[in-house]
């Protein structure tokens, strides 16, 4: 398969910088996300919280970045990607301060779930402007860097947070994630340039946008596709809800060490996201999708067997490295099959894509502590459930004879019917 930048035009104007931008972009969720879990359970008891209700606050964030990334994601189309995406970042930037400052768990997730849909806007716009401007072998990569950066934030998150965790409380780690937000919006003001050109974007209000989500929906290799990348989201964000709970409470981890352990995790994240994004493009998307949720499959029946037979917790911890490093080697392959075929409309392509992810991710975390804090049974049927649900909706990915077609309706993409037939693969 070829190795292609679509739009040289953009690729060009949009500097040198914007590659760079675009991957600090992924920064948002993990660490939004990943910062703070370390002091989950000090929250829990600082605002007086059960454990369901603090868990509430990690739920509102992944809805929150669901719908950001599903209103976003259309207004891009539209609007360009500069715009919207300086908005959501001082949004960003407003919700982490009030997170610091709010004074019951109530407000807490309200701003959390404010703070969710501000990050949205980001992690969309990632994608959408890597498909302006790459096709091809290029694309893959591109989306293979984006997972090993999100891999990367996420081992610095825990870590970070655990250090923090010894000269600061929980609203210091949102104080740090305000001027994260801050850092953000400088470098996207000073370098990221417009990706989506005047005449590339489309026209038309929500009829427009609603004719775009059909299509999207009546095609069933997307379709798969986004229920392929929900149902493992759901069980990798039921690991964040829950790993905190079962590694400090129920084995007595400290917070340095389960930010030790996450980290680890998410080293094995960031090393088979960049391996996946490797083999999709020399071997097959398929092929690499179905290695990563046979690792997903291993990692979750660990963590079932574990909690049924109270295994050590070097079972439960490589268990959890098993199982987060199938989920990376699953992103790659479906976030190119999901958008190879829409580069007229990657905003809402992507949306509906990462909306997904956060949303199933949102379902299934509070379900982690619904038996209560001491007992880790729940995790290990929820991340079953989940792999197995994603298992059976790769049967939606056949060949899809229009996917040449979508691609080729696109002029300014030479390489995307090259890109739609690997994606076939």
């Amino acid at each position: 398969m070829p190795i292609t930048v679509s739009t040289p035009d953009a690729s060009a104007s949009a500097g040198r910088l914007l590659p760079a931008v675009l991957l600090l972009l992924t920064v948002f969720g993990p660490i939004s996300m990943d910062l703070y879990l370390p002091l989950l359970p000090a929250l829990t008891l600082d605002l007086s919280a059960t454990t369901s209700m603090a868990q509430l606050t990690v739920t509102a964030c992944l809805l929150g970045l669901a719908l950001g990334q599903l209103i976003a994601g259309p207004l891009s189309d539209r609007f360009g990607r500069r715009g919207p995406l300086l908005i959501g970042v001082i949004g960003y930037v407003v919700m982490s301060a009030w997170c610091a400052i709010a004074p019951s768990v109530e407000l807490l997730i309200g701003a959390r779930l404010l703070q969710g849909v501000a990050g949205g806007v980001g992690l969309v716009i990632a994608q959408a402007a890597g498909r302006d401007l790459y096709s091809g072998g290029a694309l893959i990569r591109y989306f293979g860097r984006l997972t090993v950066l999100s891999g990367l934030a996420a081992i610095v998150g825990p870590l970070a947070g655990g250090l923090l965790a010894t000269v600061a409380d929980w609203r210091g780690l949102f104080l740090f994630l305000t001027a994260i937000g801050v850092a953000i919006l400088l470098a996207v003001f000073f370098a990221f340039a417009e990706t989506l050109p005047r005449d590339r974007r489309v026209s038309g209000g929500f009829a427009h946008t609603a004719d775009g989500y059909r299509t999207l929906l009546r095609d069933r290799r997307f379709v798969g596709a986004v229920l392929v990348s929900g149902f493992v989201s759901a069980a990798l964000f039921a690991y964040l809800a829950g790993a905190t709970y079962v590694l400090q409470g129920i084995y007595g981890l400290s917070p340095q060490q389960y930010a030790l352990a996450f980290g680890l995790n998410s080293a094995g994240f960031m090393v088979f996201g960049w391996l996946a994004a490797r083999s999709a493009e020399r071997w097959s998307l398929h092929g690499t999708l179905v290695t990563g949720l046979a690792m997903c499959a291993l990692g979750a029946l660990g963590l079932l067997a574990a909690a049924v037979a109270a295994l050590p917790v070097g079972v439960v911890i490589g268990s959890l490295l098993v199982l987060v490093s199938g989920v990376a080697v699953t992103t790659p392959p479906t976030t190119t099959i999901a958008l190879a075929g829409y580069p007229q409309m990657a905003g809402t392509a992507s949306s509906l894509l990462g909306m997904a992810r956060f949303a199933f991710g949102g379902a299934a975390a509070p379900l982690v502590g619904i038996a209560g804090a001491g007992t880790m049974l729940p995790l290990g049927v929820i991340t079953v459930a989940g792999i197995a649900l994603a298992a059976a909706s790769v049967a939606l990915l056949a060949p899809r004879r229009n996917a040449t077609e979508a691609a080729s309706t696109d002029p300014h993409t030479p390489a995307a019917d090259a890109l739609a037939t690997a994606a076939d693969r």
